[in-house]
């Protein structure tokens, strides 16, 4: 399967990029306005973010994200092909903040959101930094495409580990200095697994494991902010959230996470994944232990 679909989607990556947009605007009207893939989802998460908008303008930014999202799809078939330098032509990024943090010694947490495009920002810190990072990934079910992904992904350095792997090999990441990227807002399986805190206004759980994991090691602890400058074009910033992670509260980590997030979701609205069901639990005056906010 894997030489009959490589050859395909490499041939799809040489197109130039005003093609595969023009299938991308396709894909994205009939996402949204045909098929309605996900849209009560999106629509709901808007509404919830973003209350003080009227519903033509969060219709507006739903359908701006339905671009995105297909961009994102485009350029990562792009990715097959794509050389070097058409990457450092179409995404720029600040560096020194995890460069420095390396000379010193640091374990690094990088900590992000789900925004776009992700994986351009994969291939451009992976070039950029001093030692590999190591990615955390969800398997895809088509070998192939896993394969595809995974090859690409690879291809600057980057040390790509399945999440079903993560656990076993966790103890070889952390057996010398490391980098580890981590999209941090996940929900957790279960509401009583959380930290729970406000996010856009509302109770939301949180994943412990990345405030954990960075505690435990001690690691610092960098935000990594998207921006989608124009079409194709993207730029990556830097926040420093903790030095020495072992030196803070329960939750504190957490919340600075949250503050930088929402500060950089609401600078573009459309720029975040709107499509997974963020806030799908209901606060319960038993999760009271869980709560981290202040």
């Amino acid at each position: 399967m894997y030489y009959i679909v490589y050859p395909l989607l490499y041939l799809v990556s040489l197109l130039p990029f005003f093609i595969l947009y023009g299938i991308s605007d396709f894909a994205a009207f009939l996402l949204y306005h045909v098929i309605g893939y996900r849209k009560e989802v999106v629509l709901n998460n808007l509404q919830i973010a973003f209350p003080d908008k009227t519903t033509r303008e969060r219709q507006q930014i739903a359908k701006q994200f339905y671009r995105y999202f297909t961009d994102t799809f485009i350029e990562t078939i792009k990715f097959i092909s794509i050389s070097k330098k058409q990457i450092e032509k179409r995404s720029t990024g600040s560096f020194d903040v995890i460069n420095s943090l390396i000379d010193k010694g640091y374990n690094i947490n990088l900590m992000a959101g789900h925004q776009f495009n992700w994986e351009y920002a994969n291939l451009l810190y992976a070039i950029n930094l001093k030692i590999p990072f190591v990615g955390v990934y969800m398997p895809i079910a088509n070998k192939a495409l896993d394969k595809i992904f995974l090859d690409f992904r690879k291809q600057y350095g980057t040390i790509m580990i399945s999440a079903p792997d993560f656990k076993n090999k966790m103890h070889d990441v952390f057996k010398s200095q490391y980098i580890l990227a981590l999209a941090a807002d996940q929900n957790p399986g279960v509401p009583t697994s959380g930290y729970w805190l406000n996010f856009f206004g509302r109770p939301t759980p949180f994943v412990t494991g990345p405030e954990k994991g960075a505690v435990k090691n001690n690691a610092a602890v960098v935000y990594i902010a998207f921006k989608k400058v124009k079409r194709g074009h993207y730029h990556f910033t830097t926040t420093l959230l903790a030095e020495q992670s072992q030196n803070l509260p329960v939750g504190e980590l957490t919340r600075r996470y949250r503050d930088v997030l929402e500060q950089t979701i609401k600078q573009d609205p459309a720029n975040y994944l709107w499509s997974h069901r963020r806030f799908k639990f209901e606060w319960k005056e038993e999760y009271r232990s869980l709560w981290v906010d202040k």
